[in-house]
């Protein structure tokens, strides 16, 4: 399903000044499509995924996603939507302590009715895909950076959401992990035809992804992907483990 954003705006209040986070994007992302979205910080790049997950509501615009208005959605419809529909990877990964690994990426599939023992048993072909099938009983406290991160893509990715949302997912992962991330996403958006957007540093995106967009003040550009190196330049790649 395509996700489109029409001239749409938010804005923040902030000091006595007004934070133009969202000014005017048009963006359009077709099922089966992943984009990479770069900008610096403060860019408004989080926001505007935010935006597109139902997590905040534009000031001014529209955002259809399979011909759907999604503002048209009530609390109770946009949490279904987030739920059922929706895979979001975030920067800070929000796993539980002292919970196992399969359980934590387990915890949106438990949300419907199913048992444990099933909602487990579907999200261990994830984990071992991102190379956890040997973590699956570990806790938080005993993964490392890179390995919570992974945790955080399988969970995001285990109830095959028709639209993924990604914030710096290969933020805390070395090249390896990272380009395979990466490559797991393009994956399974050509796969099962996801629609995929990321915002991210990691100028490995933009070699993988089917469009580039970068965001300054607010305001989006696509991205020839001839100046890749221009990019690399501008955002250079994590260093993450």
């Amino acid at each position: 399903m395509t996700l489109t954003l029409h001239d749409v705006v938010k804005h923040y209040p902030a000091g006595g000044e007004i934070v133009r986070a969202v000014d005017g994007v048009n963006l359009t992302v077709a099922a089966g499509e992943m984009a990479a979205l770069y900008g610096p910080s403060g860019s408004g790049k989080t926001t505007l995924l935010m935006l597109a997950g139902t997590l905040l509501t534009p000031d001014r615009g529209t955002i259809t996603f399979g011909g759907c208005d999604l503002s048209t959605l009530s609390p109770a419809e946009a949490a279904d939507f987030r739920l059922h529909d929706v895979g979001v990877i975030f920067q800070d990964y929000q796993l539980m302590r002292g919970v196992s690994t399969i359980e934590n990426a387990a915890v949106k599939l438990l949300a419907d009715p199913i048992s444990l023992a099933t909602a487990r048993k579907r999200v261990a072909p994830m984990l071992r895909r991102v190379g956890l099938g040997h973590r699956l009983n570990a806790i938080p406290e005993e993964l490392s950076g890179g390995e919570r991160q992974r945790v955080a893509v399988a969970r995001a990715l285990a109830n095959q959401p028709r639209l993924i949302l990604a914030d710096e997912p290969t933020a805390n992962l070395d090249t390896r992990r990272g380009r395979n991330v990466l490559e797991l996403l393009r994956a399974i958006s050509h796969e099962s035809g996801a629609t995929v957007l990321l915002v991210t540093h990691d100028v490995r995106a933009a070699r993988i992804a089917d469009r580039v967009y970068t965001l300054r003040d607010g305001i989006l550009l696509e991205t020839d992907p001839l100046f890749v190196p221009q990019l690399e330049a501008t955002f250079p790649s994590d260093g993450g483990g």
